[in-house]
């Protein structure tokens, strides 16, 4: 389903609701740039450390497309879905029943979840949206969890620390979105909706807390503008 939710004005936050759930493959398709070629990459990169098999953590999986790309290249691997969102665990479970594969999907909360042991933890633009007082804490549960060598994989909308430059990546973004087929009405009511809901860091600072939480090696995968994927492996 095409995305149009915000053509009208939005009366609360943005959330992961049904509305959001119902159009969100759309949006991610249109929303973030070269989304299929970070989900391709992902894929690729985390199914280095499970040819053996092993497990993935996906926090905030949504509709689970990453997920679905990685068992293809990991078959051996488990693969977990966390989201405190019903509506999106009930459309991975559905996508999951014509998929197949070694996947389940859990409806929780991750920043309380107990985790197991993992090789691989996936966080696809998706640390953006806890709050900052809690984020290191999140980084560093994911850290202890994963075993030695073990790697963490994160999408992240990014802001530079420079204002000038930050606003004109902005621009250039929010062209991109326009070249999408989204109005300026849309994007500056989604924009609206998003404001202290998606909570976005400098690249330093995103690399200050990963090398803090333990992590020696980050290498960035991804950058376009305000958009980039970390790989962080554990020492």
């Amino acid at each position: 389903m095409r995305d149009s939710l915000f053509v009208q004005k939005p009366t609360k936050q943005f959330e992961f609701d049904e509305s959001v759930a119902s159009v969100f493959d759309d949006m991610l398709a249109r929303s973030i740039p070269f989304y299929q070629e970070q989900v391709k990459l992902i894929a690729h990169f985390a199914s280095l450390s499970l040819q053996n098999g092993g497990r993935v953590y996906d926090l905030g999986s949504s509709t689970g497309n990453v997920l679905f790309a990685l068992s293809h290249l990991a078959p051996k691997a488990e693969c977990v879905g966390l989201d405190s969102s019903s509506a999106m665990i009930e459309r991975s479970n559905l996508k999951a029943q014509a998929y197949g594969g070694n996947i389940r999907f859990e409806e929780v909360d991750f920043l309380t979840y107990d985790f197991q042991a993992s090789q691989v933890v996936i966080a696809n633009y998706t640390m953006q949206f806890v709050r900052p007082l809690q984020r290191e804490a999140m980084i560093q549960k994911i850290a202890h969890s994963l075993e030695s060598g073990g790697v963490f994989l994160m999408g992240e909308k990014m802001i530079s620390s420079d204002k000038s430059l930050d606003r004109a990546m902005i621009e250039h973004y929010y062209s991109y979105k326009s070249s999408q087929g989204y109005s300026e009405l849309e994007i500056a009511q989604k924009r609206e909706a998003l404001e202290n809901v998606l909570v976005p860091y400098t690249m330093d600072e995103n690399l200050t807390m990963l090398k803090n939480s333990g992590f020696l090696h980050i290498e960035v995968l991804f950058k376009w503008v305000n958009f980039a994927l970390l790989i962080a492996k554990k020492g």
